[in-house]
């Protein structure tokens, strides 16, 4: 079954947009470029890789997983979201949108586009994990209607996506979709 969303903008990503997603996540979360956005994680984590070719192949390849991008008019990729279906769930994550372009609602647009995959798919909840100390971006998923599970995850250091600088945890947050 083909997804249909309701913004043109949006499609689900190829392996030919690998390159494009990887530079996306990575000039959204880390290096002084992320510092132009306000979803940086720079002065969480050091470091310029958020991910790699190799770990954005295993994510498409994942059972029930996809890659929804967000284009513009000239065919750039400049947002893309994760969404990983775990039974009657979503899990939401590699949620980005290109630091210049933060604000102008492409976000929005992208967590729209996830709720009407999720019904498509049958899904009745979107969930994620949201680094606790980042209370701006919480405010903004709450506005969303995600609220905090309760639920917290430790956030390890991995040898590849850049050394924390302090310590850090996920808060764990979801919504529940009416069809």
């Amino acid at each position: 079954m083909a997804k249909i969303f309701s913004d043109p903008a949006v499609s689900i990503a190829t392996r030919d947009d690998i390159p494009a997603i990887r530079d996306l996540l990575n000039s959204a979360y880390r290096g002084e470029g992320s510092k132009q956005g306000w979803t940086t994680e720079a002065h969480l984590i050091e470091g310029e890789v958020r991910t790699d070719d190799h770990t954005l192949q295993e994510v498409m390849q994942r059972p029930g997983s996809v890659l929804l991008k967000y284009t513009n008019d000239y065919g750039q990729l400049i947002g893309c979201v994760n969404l990983q279906q775990h039974g009657t769930r979503i899990y939401l994550g590699m949620f980005s949108v290109s630091p210049l372009l933060q604000g102008g609602g492409i976000g929005k647009k992208l967590l729209k586009a996830s709720e009407e995959y999720a019904l498509q798919v049958n899904c009745s909840a979107i969930y994620m994990r949201v680094v606790s100390v980042r209370t701006e971006l919480i405010d903004w998923y709450k506005r969303y209607g995600y609220i905090d599970t309760g639920q917290r995850d430790p956030f390890e250091e991995d040898g590849s996506s850049g050394k924390h600088l302090q310590k850090l945890e996920f808060m764990i947050m979801e919504k529940m979709l009416i069809s």
